[in-house]
């Protein structure tokens, strides 16, 4: 994902004049970015302003971090247990050889 060209304040700025009566498509044209930027931006400052928003956010972000690491341990965990009940497998064939 590319990385934005405005700084937090100018993207303040941007959301501001809306509020000073120009539409949405002006300041779009203006600032040369795409309506569907202009609307995250909006959405992201209103997570930012309202506490009970971002701390859901925030949660949402380390389950979806908790989710990746419990999948990635129970592959590992997987594979040991392969790994285990194979090495059961050929010791008992060692077992019946001796």
């Amino acid at each position: 994902m590319r990385k934005s060209d405005f700084t937090e304040s100018q993207r303040l700025a941007i959301l501001a004049e809306q509020d000073a009566g120009q539409s949405v498509e002006v300041i779009c044209r203006k600032h040369q970015i795409s309506p569907a930027t202009f609307y995250k931006w909006k959405k992201d400052l209103a997570i930012e302003q309202d506490e009970d928003k971002r701390r859901l956010k925030e949660l949402e972000e380390e389950n979806a971090r908790l989710k990746k690491m419990f999948a990635e341990l129970s592959i590992n965990h997987n594979i040991l247990q392969q790994g285990y009940e194979m090495i059961k497998k050929y010791q008992a064939q060692d077992a019946k050889k001796k």
